[in-house]
């Protein structure tokens, strides 16, 4: 139990003496920390339903309040606000006992759940671009995250391989390559052999097919035409367009699979659309046999509006009128398949907030048609866009949008002149300094991303993002290698830490107080599902750690016994910072 859990239990059942809701017992980390270390509020909240003053309230729930080994002073302020200051001594014990279990007194959560989390939702056949940065690191964090708290994670991709682009990329073959046998429709695999093994395109010819064939298509009624049946006849099992497939898709996952682990984000599984194809059909039949899904002008459609909604909300599409699927279609039968396969309790869909009317359509949809149970929730966690100094979705200087593998090597490239202007690891071998670049060219983009809320579109700044002092992604990873080399030259010079002692300045005091907030700040960060809230709780750890670092010499304190509860508070707080860096998906050099 943390120290502000405890403080809650306590102030709930004073709330329960004076026979009030024990709900009015929270207690919240002072907003005014000059006056009080936490505070209690309910005293006001629980007034007007009393029909009691609020003063007189809280001066009754501070005489029920007896914990003296752990409260030091109880003050009344204003209409009756609580001001809560804790003893030196407790908050000592509460920091001491963070570090004697893995989980650094983070309470596990009660009922751990299966949490599938799609994100990352590339195409196939296409290369990885900045559009694809916010869903795949916003994706890890809260991934990792639900997993630190003690649930079942699921990290699905969610590749888009079974729609329109994949027909039009046929086409776009067919018309380049017309004599692969893939496209010949008597062509018998039985009698003239397997289709060629080695892929007739890279992901980069895909890449630079697909604006090709989407811009034909837009102009030639006949060339979409084509791209249509190409899709319709892939998705009903056509040979030659299967096998086509097969190479669309091996070399979509090589490459996609090296850019997100250059990223630092990797999935559990690599399902796509395709995935789900045998279970489309039946699944249509089914919601028509139970009249959820009806026909109209030959397509397939479900009403999701309720009589309640303020806003039109359009019907949703199951099939086309030619009996083709969408992805809404696909979406519905992952939802089914991540419930009876795969034991799904929340799915948390991290993908743009543009998408909100689909997935409200998607979801609505599932729970009509019983495919999601009224225990099982989703939740669309959307995100805004990354954009230039224009303030529009960010793009090279040529106008085109940035691969993500040129993104890497961008920051990496800023992260290595920062280096050498900070004159830092300069005299690292060239292979050290290299993964040190990296390291600090992804802090920079993931702490540039992660600190701003998901739901706020955010301006690139690479040089803001780099540099090494300010609330960036470097300085915190600057902040934790320091405190790695502080106990380096400790161990050298054979010291050791021991019992952590009640706090004798105040800069360890307010840096003890920061540390005990951890579990509230990763419970906050998983109810909310920000790891802006992670990204500023670092950032404020690391700050408060400097000012005590700079006011109190741990290496030359005289007194022994203090010496070592600083080292203990020390590596306590290297420990805090690597797990929330790691929640971040931020790697932290072993030197700098």
């Amino acid at each position: 139990m943390s120290l502000q859990q405890e403080l809650t239990a306590l102030f709930s059942q004073a709330f329960e003496a004076e026979e009030l809701e024990s709900s009015f017992g929270a207690v919240a980390v002072s907003q005014r920390p000059e006056l009080a270390d936490f505070q209690c509020n309910g005293a006001l909240g629980a007034a007007k339903p009393a029909g009691r003053n609020p003063r007189d309230i809280a001066a009754a729930i501070v005489a029920h309040v007896d914990a003296p080994e752990l409260i030091d002073t109880l003050d009344i302020a204003g209409p009756g606000f609580i001001n809560i200051h804790i003893s030196d001594k407790a908050l000592a014990g509460s920091v001491s006992a963070m570090s004697d279990t893995e989980r650094l007194g983070v309470a596990p959560i009660h009922r751990p759940l299966t949490v599938v989390v799609d994100y990352g939702g590339p195409n196939m056949s296409k290369a990885l671009h900045v559009g694809h940065l916010r869903a795949a690191i916003i994706g890890e964090s809260v991934k990792r995250l639900f997993s630190f708290l003690g649930h079942t994670t699921i990290g699905d991709i969610h590749m888009g391989d079974w729609g329109m682009p994949i027909g039009q990329l046929i086409v776009e073959l067919q018309d380049r390559q017309p004599d692969l046998p893939y496209f010949d429709p008597e062509y018998d695999v039985a009698v003239d052999g397997p289709y060629p093994e080695e892929s007739p395109v890279t992901l980069d010819d895909l890449s630079d097919m697909y604006p090709v064939i989407t811009r034909r298509c837009a102009d030639d009624p006949e060339v979409a035409e084509r791209a249509r049946v190409a899709t319709f006849e892939l998705q009903n099992g056509r040979a030659g367009y299967l096998a086509v497939w097969e190479h669309f898709h091996s070399v979509s996952v090589a490459e996609q699979t090296k850019d997100f682990k250059a990223l630092g984000v990797e999935f559990d599984v690599w399902y796509g659309e395709s995935t789900v194809n045998q279970h489309l059909e039946p699944m249509v039949r089914t919601a028509l046999a139970g009249g959820v899904g009806y026909e109209s002008d030959g397509a397939v459609i479900v009403d999701v509006a309720t009589p309640e909604d303020k806003k039109e909300l359009p019907p949703l599409l199951l099939t086309r009128s030619d009996g083709s699927y969408l992805y809404s279609t696909t979406d519905l039968a992952t939802i089914e398949m991540r419930v009876k396969d795969m034991g799904m309790d929340l799915g948390l869909y991290v993908v743009d907030a543009r998408q909100g009317l689909h997935f409200e359509q998607v979801f609505r949809a599932a729970r009509k048609m019983n495919i999601l149970p009224s225990d099982v929730m989703v939740e669309h966690i959307g995100f805004g866009t990354v954009n230039g100094p224009d303030g529009r979705p960010f793009k090279t200087r040529e106008g085109g949008v940035l691969r993500l593998g040129d993104l890497i090597a961008l920051v990496t490239e800023g992260a290595r002149a920062r280096l050498d202007e900070a004159h830092i690891a300069e005299d690292y071998p060239d292979e050290e300094r290299d993964v040190i670049a990296r390291q600090v060219g992804l802090a920079a983009l993931k702490f540039g991303d992660l600190s701003n809320h998901r739901t706020s579109n955010y301006t690139f700044d690479l040089e803001r993002f780099s540099a090494f002092e300010g609330k960036t992604g470097p300085y915190l990873q600057y902040s934790a290698v320091r405190i790695k080399s502080i106990l380096r030259r400790a161990d050298k010079q054979g010291l050791k830490a021991a019992e952590m002692i009640p706090p004798t300045v105040s800069q360890e005091r307010i840096l003890m107080l920061r540390l005990v907030r951890l579990s509230e700040v990763v419970h906050r960060a998983a109810d909310l599902r920000a790891p802006n809230v992670l990204a500023e709780y670092s950032y404020e750890l690391a700050t408060d750690f400097s000012r005590f670092y700079e006011h109190c010499h741990i290496l030359n304190e005289p007194d022994v016994r203090r010496q070592a509860s600083w080292l203990a508070l020390v590596s306590l707080t290297l420990d805090v910072l690597t797990k929330l860096l790691d929640l971040l998906g931020i790697e932290i050099p072993d030197r700098m």
